[in-house]
């Protein structure tokens, strides 16, 4: 059997509009001083991200292509969020807000002819419900708010069959520095790291049992779900 990849990569985003400190790169570097502090022996990648749709699109490329990694999380900022926001899915058309350059994509969408709506293979609900991060209230969403965030989600799920998430973080403040969103950021991960492995649990039992076990809902219907 083939050993699973031990790498996972993390990325932030560069300032863009007002926010010339974006929270989720220095989210990001304080995660990289901590580790995944995983049990799994497992390799921190960290790359921070242009908000410039066709920077984007190549970088997420190459890291599907050239890393390969077990999950690719994607931080973003949501100026307007309280809480740490776990996204469930991303969508490919409705890109109407221009990148710093002024550049919008063609019609708005990501992949011409891709499927309208792409779930990450990562219960956002069952991490959200799993994690206790002292400070900072962690929630899950389905809608990622059609920006470069979520356009370079809709990428990352597409050449990772899934493998990838979305987590948007907050602005920095005195209640919520990002030496906290870091230790948030690695508690997070490790609860996703699991997330994924239970279908391997699962199958693994299924080989081996009579017994047989529940699947779990369709993440795709879950997406047009009322929360």
């Amino acid at each position: 059997m083939d050993s699973q990849p031990s790498c996972v990569v993390v990325t932030g985003f560069g300032p863009f509009r007002q926010h010339l400190v974006n929270s989720s790169w220095e989210a990001v570097k304080e995660l990289s001083k901590l580790g995944l502090n995983s049990d799994v022996e497992v390799e921190l990648r960290i790359l921070q991200l242009p908000v410039d749709y066709r920077e984007v699109k190549q970088r997420v490329t190459r890291i599907w292509e050239g890393l390969q990694p077990q999950l690719s999380v994607h931080i973003g900022l949501d100026a307007s969020a309280k809480a740490i926001v776990l996204e469930q899915c991303a969508k490919n058309r409705g890109y109407r807000d221009a990148d710093i350059w002024g550049f919008r994509p063609a019609r708005g969408e990501c992949l011409p002819d891709g499927p309208e709506v792409i779930a990450s293979e990562v219960s956002m609900k069952a991490v959200s419900k799993r994690v206790a991060v002292e400070g900072v209230e962690v929630t899950f969403s389905r809608d990622a708010g059609r920006y470069v965030c979520d356009y370079t989600y809709y990428l990352s799920l597409h050449h990772g069959n899934g493998c990838a998430v979305l987590i948007h973080v907050p602005p920095l403040s005195r209640w919520l520095p990002a030496s906290l969103l870091g230790k948030a950021l690695q508690v997070i991960i490790q609860a996703m790291l699991e997330e994924l492995r239970k279908p391997n649990l699962e199958a693994w039992f299924a080989e081996n049992s009579t017994a047989a076990i529940p699947a779990q809902g369709n993440q795709l219907g879950d997406c047009f779900r009322e929360n």
